[in-house]
């Protein structure tokens, strides 16, 4: 008796820019590219990464600096970088950083450890990705209720910071001190030219003044009641 020859299993077709892929077939191919590959899924699109440069790689050291010092200081409350977050079933991209309410919030953890719904707050570094971060993903994220969506252009060193309201994404201006205040997070605020000129002493003192403010101790009251 001639047995048949075993079946030979199709080999898994590899992450390329532009492929529209369902977000379990974007998931089963990304778990087999290599450990430092990045892609992201928006709106049904694949987009694989460049290679990060220093345009990208410093101010997105400065920005998670900053959301690291508040989130020391605000327990319940939780920051990340570069993690996979399944917005829906189109849409599964790697803010370069985000800040979420861990108990309660718009978000979960996963079982195998991903983020599930949207963040409250989401923040990019836009070098050559300005299009899509300021096109497709941030449409995808705000149909899916990221509260506040954080922008910054490195080439043109601008820093947008927009709000959700009424289902839009609305620009907020700096105060007449320079200092945007988060309304999701009491006591996140940010010294918008310090930190676009690189003076990140005074964007630290900035978030300890509001660190400091008795908004945000009533919200770490808060978080530590739920």
């Amino acid at each position: 008796m001639v047995l048949p020859p075993p079946a030979r299993s199709m080999p898994i077709p590899p992450l390329e820019n532009g492929d529209r892929l369902t977000r379990a077939e974007f998931e089963r191919r990304y778990e087999a590219t290599p450990e430092n590959f990045k892609a992201e899924l928006v709106e049904g699109v694949v987009y694989v990464a460049s290679p990060v440069r220093t345009f990208h790689g410093v101010p997105h050291a400065d920005l998670i600096t900053w959301l690291g010092v508040y989130r020391t200081a605000t327990p319940g409350v939780s920051v990340a970088d570069n993690t996979t977050t399944r917005l829906d079933l189109d849409n599964e991209p790697q803010p370069d950083a985000l800040l979420r309410i861990e108990v309660g919030g718009t978000s979960t953890i996963s079982k195998d450890g991903y983020i599930e719904g949207a963040p409250e707050l989401v923040a990019e570094i836009a070098t050559s990705s300005a299009s899509i971060d300021l096109g497709a993903k941030q449409n995808a994220y705000r149909r899916n209720g990221v509260q506040e969506y954080l922008m910054w252009q490195t080439f043109e060193n601008r820093f947008s910071w927009f709000r959700l309201q009424a289902q839009e994404f609305v620009l907020v201006e700096p105060d007449p001190d320079g200092i945007i205040r988060s309304t999701v997070f009491p006591g996140l605020w940010l010294n918008v030219s310090a930190l676009l000129e690189g003076r990140m002493i005074e964007v630290l003192n900035g978030v300890q003044a509001g660190i400091a403010d008795p908004t945000h101790q009533a919200f770490v009251q808060e978080l530590a009641g739920r």
